[in-house]
């Protein structure tokens, strides 16, 4: 191969293809190697998270296994590239699901939650000021207090790492202290 990240020899790539249908394990790596770096490329682009990047190429390599069967000639690019794509939508579903999960069970937790009348007046200005911030850092903070999920639980439920989610909730307390005209959130 002239190109590690193309073939250019379509009659390599069809004994590579044959290799990887009779389960081959060395016509795998030799695939695996012609493509990964093509594969995270287009993942990267589309997510702009390295880390989602290598998801994504792990799901598409496990999902080439599974189908290689499948293939029965034509470009095999144009058939590993819309197996790229199904797995990076499917993953933007699942994205938009959780996310939508998050938004239900926060409005839920602000339902349940009783206002005290000592404090309703700070509760209010709360509120207000809570809706003042972006989506994103009011809902971490209403799961946060409200829903009294701990940062672990926060960061597995958003799939980002512990310490962006520790930092955003910091800013987020931070700006909301600002809001609130210096008092204690």
């Amino acid at each position: 191969m002239a190109n590690p990240g193309k073939m250019d020899n379509r009659e390599e790539l069809d004994e590579i293809i044959a290799g990887c249908q009779r389960r081959d394990d060395e016509a795998f790596s030799r695939l695996v190697s012609a493509y990964s770096k093509r594969c995270y490329g287009y993942f990267y682009r589309l997510s702009g998270n390295a880390e989602t990047s290598d998801d994504l190429l792990s799901k598409l390599f496990m999902r080439l296994v599974e189908k290689i069967g499948s293939f029965k000639g034509g470009s095999f690019e144009k058939w590993l590239f819309t197996i790229a794509s199904n797995i990076f939508y499917d993953h933007l579903r699942h994205q938009y699901r959780q996310k939508r999960l998050i938004e239900a069970r926060a409005k839920q937790l602000m339902e349940e939650t009783p206002p005290r009348r000592a404090d309703s007046e700070m509760g209010d200005k709360l509120q207000q000021q809570l809706s003042k911030l972006d989506d994103d850092t009011a809902e971490l903070i209403m799961l946060r207090f409200y829903g009294q999920l701990s940062f672990k639980e926060l960061s597995e439920l958003r799939g980002e790492p512990i310490g962006t989610t520790l930092s955003k909730v910091h800013r987020g307390l931070k700006r909301l202290r600002e809001l609130m005209g210096g008092t204690d959130a």
